[in-house]
C-alpha cells in the first residue's frame, strides 16, 4: 500500500502526462532488467561454447535486444508503434545502434583496459546496459513505439 501511497503522490506533484512517462520509463527498466539477464546468460553460453569474449557479446547482444523489443511492445508500449512486427523488430534494433555502441562501446572499453572486468565479463555487461539505456529508452518511445496517428 505504501508503493500506491508513493505513486499518487509522485503523479500529483509531476502531473498525468509526465507521470505516465515516468511509469513507461519503470517499466522499460524491467524489461532491461530482464534483457541483461538474457544479455549475460547467452555471452556466458557463447563463452562455453568458444565464441570468445567479443564474439560471445555481438551473439548475447542480439538475443537481448530481441527480447527487449518483444517485452517492450507487449508491455512497455503496449498497442502503440505502426507497420509490420518484423519492421517494428528492424526499426527497434536500427534505432537501439545508439544505445548498442554505447553499451558495446563501454564492455569493450572495459575489458580492455580493466583487468577485474575481463575476469568478470558481467561487470562489462552491467555497465555497457546502463550507458545504453537512456538513450535506448527515448529513442525507443519516440521513433519505435510512437504514438499511432
Amino acid at each position: 500500500m505504501a508503493v500506491l501511497t508513493i505513486l499518487s503522490r509522485i503523479k500529483g506533484v509531476i502531473g498525468q502526462a509526465r507521470f505516465g512517462v515516468l511509469m513507461e520509463f519503470l517499466r522499460f527498466g524491467v524489461v532491461g532488467t530482464i534483457g541483461f539477464v538474457v544479455d549475460t546468460a547467452v555471452l556466458y553460453a557463447g563463452l562455453a561454447l568458444g565464441l570468445g569474449l567479443y564474439g560471445g557479446r555481438a551473439v548475447s547482444y542480439l538475443v537481448a535486444a530481441t527480447t527487449t523489443w518483444a517485452l517492450n511492445r507487449a508491455w512497455t508500449f503496449r498497442g502503440r508503434g505502426d507497420g509490420p512486427v518484423h519492421q517494428q523488430w528492424a526499426l527497434f534494433l536500427l534505432v537501439n545502434l545508439v544505445g548498442f555502441a554505447m553499451n558495446y562501446g563501454t564492455y569493450a572499453a572495459l575489458i580492455a583496459f580493466v583487468p577485474l572486468v575481463a575476469a568478470h565479463p558481467v561487470l562489462g555487461v552491467a555497465a555497457g546496459a546502463i550507458a545504453g539505456m537512456f538513450g535506448n529508452f527515448v529513442l525507443s518511445r519516440q521513433l519505435v513505439f510512437g504514438v499511432k496517428k
